[in-house]
């Protein structure tokens, strides 16, 4: 695609920091620049921690400046102007949306209905489609297309909302996993988990009880629990008065863990939901099995049970120590899941997911 014939694409996201879902949409502005569109992401936070493409609006380094009543009406005009100087082709919405007021001033004011993509990359979709059903049908039901990162949320809306304007495009694989985590010369026995520190999503509780419970701090295998948020000093606590505090290493946040997951013997997610994890996908492209709870959604569009990873019943701290116990002690299993980890995830490559994007687009 030459420059003239380009697309112009505007990517809005809450920021390109943090977690999974920002990393989606960095990752998105890489595939769509690649492929030859005129990329610009337009920023509502002052948080830029990935790597991205294309011109960026950071709409956060002026909230910093003057986050009054006024100071938002004017980012909102600049947001309004920017779009309209651009003329985009697209306005894909990355955002979490909450408060019918603003998405309604930003949906119907802002944004042209005919061009604008809303993403949907949670199963608490409360926090991207507003509850109501009256109210969530009149935002968004002629946006151009939702799209879900995975099928579960996808049926979810249709069945809440009635929406026909769905298309499901999960998210895609990093180039950079494999490049980062073949550098890895780190040779401890450990299991990971990355993600927010968030126990009301990530249920990292769970997760603390059944280590504790398990055979593996016996074994010296250590759990390792990179991220940051709210809830770390609770989750310190927790450990200490689970007398695993010896055994389980808080390490913060890391952009590029990959080294890490490479290196460990597992990776383990407990959620109460999920959209479509990054963590799995990123995991077994570095060919790390996983061991996941069953939650709503994605591990079930990720994990093949016995093949790439073990996948159990959510908020059941029994099964998940057994699986645990099953990652240590069955060599078998968990050779068999470590060799098909990198070919599970072949079909959430960037050319593939890409390919989808490109379709979607024309």
């Amino acid at each position: 695609m030459s420059k003239a014939e380009a697309k112009k694409i505007c990517i809005v996201v809450s920021s390109l920091g943090g977690g999974g879902a920002e990393r989606s949409s960095a990752l998105l502005s890489e595939i769509l620049f690649h492929l030859g569109y005129d990329v610009h992401i337009v920023s509502v936070l002052d948080k830029i921690d990935y790597p991205f493409k294309g011109q960026l609006l950071n709409l956060g380094a002026l909230k910093s400046k003057d986050d009054s009543r006024l100071g938002r009406l004017k980012r909102l005009k600049v947001f309004k102007r920017y779009l309209q100087t651009h003329n985009f082709d697209y306005i894909i919405d990355n955002r979490t949306r909450i408060g019918w007021f603003k998405e309604f001033v930003i949906s119907k004011w802002v944004y042209t209905s005919q061009k604008t993509i809303y993403c949907v990359r949670s199963y608490n979709t409360d926090m991207y489609i507003n509850p109501s059903r009256f109210l969530g049908k009149w935002l968004y039901n002629s946006a151009f297309k939702i799209v879900t990162v995975s099928e579960a949320i996808s049926e979810k809306l249709k069945l809440e909302y009635g929406f026909e304007n769905l298309e499901v495009i999960h998210n895609p694989i990093v180039d950079e996993v494999e490049i980062l985590g073949s550098k890895s010369e780190i040779t401890e026995s450990f299991i990971i988990f990355y993600g927010r520190l968030e126990d009301k999503v990530k249920n990292i509780s769970l997760l603390l009880n059944a280590y504790s419970r398990s055979e593996l701090p016996k074994a010296n295998m250590k759990l390792k629990i990179l991220g940051k948020g709210n809830d770390k000093a609770l989750l310190i606590q927790k450990s200490e008065e689970l007398q695993i505090n010896d055994h389980v290493e808080f390490l913060g946040f890391s952009p590029d863990p990959f080294s890490l997951v490479q290196a460990a013997y597992f990776t383990v997610l407990t959620s109460h939901y999920e959209g479509f994890p990054r963590v799995l996908v990123e995991s077994l492209a570095l060919g790390t099995p996983v061991v996941s709870v069953d939650c709503k959604s994605g591990p079930s569009e990720i994990v093949i049970h016995e093949h790439n990873g073990l996948l159990v019943e959510n908020h059941n701290e029994e099964v998940l120590v057994n699986a645990m116990n099953r990652m240590l002690k069955d060599k078998d299993l968990y050779l068999h899941c470590k060799s098909n980890a990198k070919t599970s995830v072949a079909k959430f490559s960037k050319e593939a997911i890409g390919s989808q994007w490109q379709t979607l687009l024309k």
